[in-house]
């Protein structure tokens, strides 16, 4: 399925809090919501890109969408992982890295990042948003609710059963079975397992005491590679459960569960995801868009947990041959056409203000 026969598409876009959260801009350049057109001298060459697999449906259909219009253009994406889509472009192997989660200056990231842009900043620009479903296989069992505290003790090996009555007493009448619950994460060192635990973090200390990181804390369970890993596992496993982004549940047609943070049960939908998003706060600087979320909003008919997907990319320093093909295929990322065609995929698409500041950031990079 390409992004042409996707074509526009109505609905909530998940990230229209960022039009008034997220940062400003320190170059003056006036964009619009940005063009998938290229001039030829754009349209040639090779980009080489890795990280999240949580945008992996997104970028391979926005790839053969920019393939349309820059038939001598090749992008590769290799969806590694966010950990090794950063280490990879730190390192120089790589164009531009995807990643759940924003550079780090406490992990060296920043610094190594600047390193790799001869000395200039790495700019964290939002591209793809999507909600992280808990994700499980229960026979019989249509719907479920879960707290972040049920959550956490299940994530943790404290609840083991699907009739613990710390899940019983969320779920009234529901004939839950005594079927045995296994955890699956994430093996690889993943933005979305950090985004899930920060989550965890802030919406149930008590019951998650574990820092937030790429790599799985939680000490039970099974891992398995990237999005893909877990979803299938989940999809063959019987009482099985874990976190992953939404796109790749309904892929797989796993259950989700409601979450109640406080407010009430909340069902996973574009709307409600996309609620949680008033609460980010901007985290970063100019051009850097980085955004810091809210997970413990109680509101209600919010539901609280929610990743974006940055492409990381030097604001100057790239090898000039590739500097020109990077900016065309970014914006035509960031274009509107483009990005209405990510919500039937589990995604959502930028709202015209967001693609106003990222197409300014996409400008200045020189």
């Amino acid at each position: 399925m390409t992004m042409k026969r996707l074509g526009r598409l109505t609905g909530v876009a998940l990230l229209g809090a960022l039009a008034l959260t997220a940062c400003g801009s320190d170059d003056n350049t006036t964009a619009g919501s940005g063009s998938s057109s290229s001039s030829s001298s754009d349209c040639s060459g090779t980009l080489n890109a890795e990280g999240s697999s949580a945008q992996k449906n997104a970028i391979e259909e926005v790839i053969s969408s920019f393939s349309d219009t820059c038939a001598d253009a090749t992008v590769n994406y290799n969806p590694t992982g966010s950990g090794a889509g950063v280490k990879q472009f730190t390192g120089g192997q790589v164009d531009f890295a995807g990643s759940d989660s924003a550079l780090k200056a406490d992990a060296g990231e920043v610094d190594a990042a600047a390193k790799r842009c001869a000395g200039n900043p790495a700019w964290n620009l939002p591209m793809v948003a999507g909600p992280i479903a808990v994700s499980y296989n229960v026979p019989g069992v249509d719907a479920v609710t879960l707290t972040p505290s049920v959550i956490a003790q299940i994530f943790t090996g404290k609840v083991k059963t699907w009739n613990d009555p710390a899940i019983a007493k969320l779920n009234g009448d529901a004939k839950l079975p005594s079927t045995a619950i296994k955890v699956f994460y994430r093996s690889d060192e993943s933005g979305t397992t950090e985004n899930f635990e920060k989550y965890l973090a802030g919406a149930a200390p008590s019951d998650w005491t574990i820092e937030p990181g790429k790599a799985f804390g939680g000490g039970v369970g099974e891992g398995r590679e990237k999005s893909a890993g877990v979803s299938d596992a989940v999809k063959s496993t019987e009482g099985a459960i874990t976190y992953v982004e939404w796109s790749y549940a309904k892929d797989n047609k796993l259950g989700v569960a409601k979450v109640d943070n406080g407010g009430g049960a909340v069902e996973l939908t574009g709307e409600t995801a996309g609620k949680a998003v008033t609460a980010a706060k901007p985290d970063g600087e100019g051009n850097d868009l980085r955004l810091k979320l809210d997970y413990t909003t109680k509101d209600a008919g919010t539901y609280p947990i929610v990743l974006v997907t940055y492409e990381i990319v030097c604001s100057k320093g790239l090898d000039p041959a590739k500097t020109s093909l990077e900016k065309a295929f970014l914006k035509h990322f960031a274009s509107s056409d483009v990005q209405s065609g990510l919500e039937e995929l589990g995604y959502a698409p930028l709202p015209a203000e967001v693609q106003t500041k990222v197409n300014t950031a996409i400008d200045a990079i020189s």
